[in-house]
């Protein structure tokens, strides 16, 4: 099963609501390179189809830390599965249509300097990462509290927003936590 089918049956068995199917439509449209984007510049998932592969690896990280015991004795932390799906799935809307194929300069092992592939950045809609995903989804179905901090808040530290302001987000919204949680362990360990 490639990325992208086992994505669009994820998506498909889990998500229900109103505009759903309408959003999935767009993604697999020619409007929107979702399927074929890297999640990244230079970094995880810097290649064609990264994005979805990202994606998909964040929904397996995201279930797996729910499942866990401490999770649910503990914490306290049960979300239906299609508020898993929405958030882990669609978190990086953002990245859609922004990273243009280009080259860069690196040096080889003899020091020699060589123009490799890349990718540049250019992103025609600035609204921010995780506001911009926000934004995306909800032009095609609507959020609940839960899923909008936890897309909006899923860089937590690593953004540039005021950390008090992170911080309390993470503290009302643990699904935003939960959600950063699986995002790092997918770029960090997976997809080194």
């Amino acid at each position: 099963m490639t990325g992208k089918e086992r994505f669009v049956k994820i998506y498909s068995e889990n998500i229900k609501r109103e505009g759903a199917d309408k959003l999935l439509d767009h993604l697999c449209s020619p409007s929107s390179d979702f399927f074929s984007a890297p999640a990244s510049a230079r970094y995880h998932c810097a290649y064609p189809g990264g994005l979805c592969e990202h994606s998909i690896n964040v929904y397996d990280c995201l279930k797996a830390y729910l499942d866990r015991q401490r999770v649910k004795d503990v914490y306290g932390l049960e979300y239906s599965e299609e508020t898993i799906a929405i958030v882990a799935l669609l978190h990086d809307l953002c990245k859609t249509n922004v990273y243009k194929p280009g080259f860069r300069n690196v040096k080889d092992e003899n020091g020699v300097w060589q123009k490799v592939p890349s990718y540049d950045f250019e992103d025609k809609l600035p609204y921010g990462h995780g506001e911009k995903s926000v934004y995306i989804a909800s032009g095609f179905m609507r959020l609940t509290r839960d899923e909008a901090f936890a897309i909006r808040y899923h860089m937590g530290f690593s953004g540039t927003e005021d950390p008090r302001t992170v911080g309390e987000a993470l503290k009302l919204f643990p699904l935003a936590f939960a959600l950063m949680t699986a995002d790092m362990e997918a770029s960090y360990f997976l997809e080194k």
